[in-house]
């Protein structure tokens, strides 16, 4: 048989181009079925806790794991891997059932005649609480490029510290389900409960006897009422993970929560994270971000807790929305910690600070100013119910509170501390304790001073909470001329609004109409 030259051509450079389109091809056609993550072809992180002791020697090497090569990153002998729980995932997406993927529930007509009661024993509705599974799913509501994400595999053990006071059960429980259904097993160690003197019958026997049924849970007892700070104190005495992470009892824990934040922490052990937070409707269970979603904590100068949004210079040393960002101050309640790192160096929270209140701005401050870092971690991400009103008493009332708040200022807070005292002048003089412990602290740590904190830290909040605010352009009070009375803020469980009786000065039984309250500022602004 005989071919042309031309043929002979014509072959061969076809040949040539299915040499060099070939493998790319494949690589194409491998991406996409790897794109399938269906419930049959699943990365099991259960194996995976079986070689993270294998060293990768080529960067290109593909570990096998079930049915699947999974790519890693080559990172010393620490690899990256996918921490996601597909079967998890898989599952959650046909559950059914009330407030399943945080949709809200609907009161009916008998529902609402007894919501006042529902809400009265917690400050949220333990009606529909009771009618959510323990283990229902919620919205992945984290940014796209979370999903992508791998972690290193060798990632520190877990302690989650959750201190409770007459939480209600289904909370309670449900909390710890999240906590077990979507935490790898391999990084939780514990989870301690830790009761702060709870005098309902059900957290007792009841309790103890649920709770057998999950091993890794331990359950503590305080002997008197101590308040939240020193028992989540205890809880971190107690831990023997490498880490320790404190959530409130009313929490749900979203999708691929843990390893975004022990990354953090194994590359920085002198790092505290924070995971997004996120509300879960306290009347009807719904979940949501909270309104702005991703923002830099703050406060103003009586030391209310405030959020504030990200800075240029933290989006300038960002690439994508997705990656953790430096905070000033800490929400408070949910974050975490090397546990060695959090007791031995730091001395975990300032001993004399009682009961509740303050405990974030001492942390917060001493992490900064003495070599440490925080952050929050968009990738993690943790529903939490915030109550309509305080439903337990704190011992000492406010007074424990002002006092806590004079402790964190006479400690840390230099001469700004007058910004504070200027806007609460009825403190001055006041007794706060002994602060010995803590001033040698901050010696023995070298701490930067608090002009290093704000000039470095959070120079944002002095933008949006000046130490000296600019003067009124006018100030009084707000008549309706129809009505003749005077808009009035009611400052009790819920501030409001509301039409009243104008007075000329605050009165103890209604609210604050006048100038501490209605001002007329002045700031010019541009074209």
């Amino acid at each position: 048989m005989r071919f042309r030259p031309k043929c002979i051509v014509k072959y061969a450079g076809m040949a040539v181009l299915l040499l060099m389109i070939g493998p790319f091809l494949l690589k194409v056609g491998f991406n996409s079925e790897e794109k399938e993550k269906s419930a049959d072809n699943v990365f099991n992180v259960r194996e995976a806790a079986n070689i993270v002791d294998d060293v990768i020697k080529d960067p290109k090497e593909h570990i096998r794991t079930s049915d699947r090569n999974i790519k890693v990153l080559n990172y010393g002998d620490n690899i990256k891997i996918d921490w996601h729980n597909y079967t998890q995932i898989e599952a959650d997406k046909h559950r059914e059932g009330p407030g399943e993927h945080g949709i809200p529930i609907k009161l009916n007509a008998e529902m609402k005649k007894t919501e006042h009661q529902d809400f009265s024993a917690n400050g949220f509705n333990l009606r529909v609480s009771d009618m959510v599974s323990l283990d229902r799913a919620i919205p992945d509501i984290r940014d796209p490029r979370c999903k992508e994400l791998k972690y290193l595999s060798k990632l520190p053990t877990t302690s989650v510290i959750i201190p409770f006071h007459n939480e209600a059960m289904s909370t309670l429980k449900r909390t710890v389900h999240s906590i077990m259904n979507r935490s790898p097993p391999q990084l939780l160690h514990e989870i301690i409960l830790v009761d702060d003197f709870s005098d309902k019958l059900f957290l007792k026997g009841p309790l103890d006897k649920y709770m057998t049924g999950f091993p890794k849970v331990k359950i503590l007892r305080n002997v008197q009422r101590e308040g939240l700070i020193r028992t989540r104190l205890a809880g971190a005495m107690a831990a023997t993970g490498d880490v320790i992470l404190i959530l409130d009892s009313h929490c749900e824990v979203n999708v691929n929560w843990l390893p975004p934040l022990l990354e953090r922490i194994a590359l920085n052990k002198k790092r505290i994270v924070c995971p997004m937070i996120d509300v879960i409707g306290n009347d009807d269970w719904h979940y949501e971000t909270q309104a702005g979603d991703a923002m830099r904590g703050a406060f103003d100068w009586e030391l209310y807790y405030k959020r504030i949004p990200i800075n240029e210079e933290e989006r300038l040393r960002r690439v994508h929305n997705s990656e953790p960002f430096r905070t000033p101050i800490m929400a408070g309640g949910l974050f975490a910690v090397d546990r060695k790192y959090f007791l031995d160096e730091l001395g975990g929270y300032d001993k004399g600070l009682d009961v509740w209140g303050g405990e974030q701005y001492d942390i917060s401050f001493k992490i900064w100013m003495c070599g440490g870092e925080m952050e929050d971690v968009p990738c993690s991400r943790v529903g939490h119910v915030y109550r309509k009103f305080m439903s337990y008493s704190v011992p000492g009332g406010g007074g424990v509170i002002n006092k806590n708040l004079m402790r964190v200022i006479e400690t840390w807070m230099d001469d700004w501390k007058q910004y504070f005292y200027d806007r609460r002048p009825y403190l001055k003089g006041k007794s706060f304790g002994d602060i010995t412990d803590q001033l040698n602290l901050k010696k023995r740590l070298n701490c930067h001073n608090f002009t290093w904190f704000m000039e470095n830290i959070a120079p944002d909040i002095l933008k949006y909470y000046p130490p000296v605010e600019p003067k009124n352009a006018a100030e009084g009070q707000v008549r309706s001329v129809a009505s003749d009375m005077c808009l009035t803020v009611n400052m009790g469980r819920k501030s409001e609004f509301q039409l009243e009786k104008c007075f000329k000065s605050p009165s103890p039984r209604s609210g604050r109409q006048v100038k501490d309250y209605f001002l007329l500022l002045y700031t010019e602004c541009g074209p």
